[in-house]
């Protein structure tokens, strides 16, 4: 049995994560191995998140207040929070793939910042480039036509320096 101060820690640090978050999304871990759910956490912990599992009771003090009352409050079930600090794109994919393969886990709903999300747009914000993959197509638009210049640059250069062979 949890002391009232370990549920008050709890209920701080989830609140902590809500407050903080780029983007929340509700779902479950019940009915996977004890190693699927190591995994799953390195992995969202790898793309700057978190997931949090606790008691509904504790998620929806935690939520008091917030943006994310509404879907918190009315969490019915073995349920998890995962946060994405960073890259709601990536923890949304991992959540995504994780789910395909984890019948028991499914996404049930989410905020991206303070606007819900349905499941729909879940899926689709998991569908979308990284942030890596997004600055890095970003960035070759940028420098495409520079790239471009320099490459005409060197065909004058070359058009107009005297070719020499030795005989």
């Amino acid at each position: 049995m949890m002391t009232k101060q370990q549920k008050d820690e709890i209920v701080a640090n989830v609140r902590g994560h809500i407050e903080k978050a780029d983007a929340l999304f509700l779902t479950n871990l019940v009915g996977i191995s004890a190693n699927d759910a190591v995994s799953l956490r390195k992995q969202v912990r790898n793309a700057k998140g978190q997931i949090s599992v606790a008691k509904n009771t504790l998620l929806a003090r935690a939520a008091k207040g917030t943006y994310a009352e509404g879907k918190v409050a009315d969490l019915r079930g073995p349920s998890a929070l995962a946060f994405s600090f960073e890259d709601p794109a990536a923890v949304a994919k991992i959540l995504k793939d994780f789910s395909a393969t984890n019948e028991a886990v499914s996404l049930r709903a989410g905020y991206l910042g303070t606007k819900e999300i349905s499941t729909a747009e879940i899926q689709m914000l998991a569908s979308l480039p990284s942030r890596d993959q997004m600055l890095g197509t970003l960035l070759a638009t940028f420098m495409a036509p520079a790239s471009a210049f320099v490459r005409v640059l060197h065909a004058i250069k070359e058009q107009k320096e005297p070719t020499t062979t030795n005989a």
